[in-house]
Parts: C-alpha cells; sequence; structure tokens
C-alpha cells in the first residue's frame, strides 16, 4: 500500500501534473473548442396560470470549478404556431450558444389551446423576469439580457422586447424589469392580418387557423381591431426607445412568409431604429442555415455587440 495523500485544497490551477508517462502512450495538450461544459436545470416551474405550471429549460455555462462569473442571458421562445411547444427540440442550438458563453433559459409558455393573446408574451416576460430574480442561482448577469424566438416565439419575442414596461404586462415579478438589451428574431410572424396577401402551404385566415386561434378562435380578416393587437409593428414609434433587433427569415418561407420580415425591417428603417435583416437565400421555415455554425455566430457577435460594456 503507498502513503496516503491528504487531499488537495489549493486553487485548480495549481494542482499537480502526474509526471508518469506509460511506455507507448501519447502526451498531447488541446483546449476546449467549446468553451464552457453545460449545467443543465430542467423543468424550473417560474409560473401558473390557467391552473397550469409553466416551465423553463435553463442551461447553464460552468468553467472552472471556482469561477464565480456571471454570463449574458438568453431567454429563448420556441415557436409552436402558438400551440403545445416541444421544448426541447431548441436544445441543441441553445446548447451551442450556451458553450459560447450564456445562460440560456428556453420557455414555455401558455399555448392558443389555454390562452388567447397576449398571454404568450405576458409570460415571455414573466420569465425573463423571473430569470432576474435568479440570477445569482444561474449565474445571469442581470443587465445584460436578450430576447430571441422563432416562427411564433419570433413573434413573442417581439411582443415581450418591443413593449417592456408596458401592456401586455399581468405584472408577475413586477419588482425587476422585463427589458432587454436586444432581440433576436428568427422568421416570426409580424401582421397577423396579411399573411396570407403572399403565397403560403396554409390558411392563415379561418377561426381554427393558429392566426385565428391567437385572437380567441376568431376570423382573422373580420376582426382587424383584434389581429392588430398582435401585431409588433403597432408597438413601434419614433418616440419610444426600441431595442437593437436582428431579423433573419428564409425567402423560400412556405409558412411565415418573408414579406412578415420584411414589412419589420422596413418600418424600423423608417422611424431609424436600429436594425438588421438577414435574408437567408432558399431556405424554408426553420431550416436551409437555420442550424448552422454560421447563423448562431451571427447571432452570437450581434448579441456581444448590444449587451451594455461590463
Amino acid at each position: 500500500m503507498k502513503a496516503y495523500v491528504p487531499p488537495f485544497t489549493g486553487p485548480l490551477a495549481d494542482f499537480p501534473k502526474d509526471p508518469d508517462v506509460p511506455e507507448g502512450a501519447e502526451v498531447i495538450c488541446l483546449q476546449d473548442r467549446t468553451g464552457y461544459r453545460t449545467e443543465i436545470h430542467a423543468n424550473v416551474v417560474y409560473d401558473r396560470q390557467n391552473d397550469v405550471d409553466l416551465h423553463l429549460q435553463i442551461l447553464v455555462p460552468r468553467g472552472m470549478p471556482e469561477s464565480s462569473e456571471r454570463f449574458p442571458l438568453i431567454v429563448f421562445i420556441p415557436g409552436s404556431a402558438w400551440m403545445k411547444q416541444s421544448v426541447f427540440g431548441a436544445l441543441p442550438n441553445m446548447l451551442r450558444m450556451c458553450q459560447k458563453g450564456y445562460t440560456v433559459a428556453v420557455v414555455e409558455y401558455r399555448h392558443t389551446g389555454l390562452a388567447a393573446f397576449p398571454a404568450q408574451a405576458e409570460d415571455a416576460k414573466t420569465a425573463i423576469r423571473f430569470m432576474r430574480l435568479h440570477a445569482e442561482e444561474y449565474a445571469v448577469d442581470p443587465e445584460r439580457a436578450a430576447v430571441w424566438g422563432d416562427s411564433s416565439g419570433g413573434h413573442t419575442a417581439l411582443m415581450a422586447g418591443l413593449t417592456a414596461g408596458g401592456y401586455p404586462d399581468n405584472g408577475r415579478y413586477k419588482e425587476v424589469s422585463s427589458s432587454v438589451s436586444c432581440i433576436v428574431d428568427w422568421y416570426g410572424p409580424t401582421d397577423i392580418i396579411e399573411m396570407n396577401s403572399y403565397p403560403s402551404a396554409m390558411d392563415h385566415t379561418a377561426p381554427e387557423s393558429p392566426e385565428g386561434r391567437l385572437i380567441g378562435f376568431k376570423n382573422v380578416r373580420e376582426n382587424p381591431e383584434i389581429a392588430r393587437k398582435t401585431s409588433p409593428l403597432s408597438y413601434i414609434s419614433a418616440e419610444k426607445e426600441t431595442p437593437p433587433l436582428i431579423i433573419m427569415h428564409g425567402n423560400r418561407d412556405q409558412l411565415v412568409c418573408y414579406q412578415q420580415s420584411a414589412a419589420l425591417y422596413r418600418q424600423m428603417k423608417a422611424l431609424g431604429k436600429d436594425v438588421r435583416m438577414i435574408c437567408l437565400d432558399g431556405a424554408y421555415h426553420g431550416f436551409g442555415g437555420f442550424q448552422s455554425d454560421e447563423a448562431l455566430d451571427i447571432v452570437d457577435r450581434f448579441i456581444r455587440e448590444k449587451l451594455p460594456l461590463k
């Protein structure tokens, strides 16, 4: 039996290397390409509405064990045509973002089988506030937050980001802010009245359509006043401060027509807002480049550029 070695109690960087190299073994030095390992907090309840628990999937970057580093926050809202989400489908991309150095919270919102608009935007704001309240637990820098969504999640991200401090809001956790430093919109609807004004693979007008369900199972074009309340375009003005926005949309999108993003971009530009739009040539609804490293790198660079300096 070899001599007892007491536990090491110093800094990890001072932990000794073992000099032993068995004959034939190789010694190489590598760096972790992804930067951070990921700690997953699954099914965290952030609110209860309509007698249903609402959950977050929270991904926390972890570096050296002794580190007390705080990370920027991404609140990500998966699309689902505003119906029940498959929140775990977003995890591959969000894991990659976490490895880049973001705490990521994937949001479950009330779907339209439970509640009509504006429930989804209210839930997104509640999730942002919940993450701020639990900043220490999840290694969040509460001053550096972005909201991001795809498809109906992109619509919800726009509504939450553009209306911080105003309607719609249920006031949950109102002691902290729901504001964000920037918004990332991937192919989100912006004007449901005009969804069938361009080619589409589905109907967007009937009461049973996703858009009809959003406004309470009503015909969209027969209820323009209700429908306009769901439009992010209705909440942008020259006088109102607007977070910087990046839009990414495929010009062959078969479900949410490309012109939905083009209209938002043109309005933001006309009002002198900080906006960038990227057209993915030939891309469809959610595929054709959106899972690429290049797309995630574009988002990463945009968010870091727009976050407040530490």
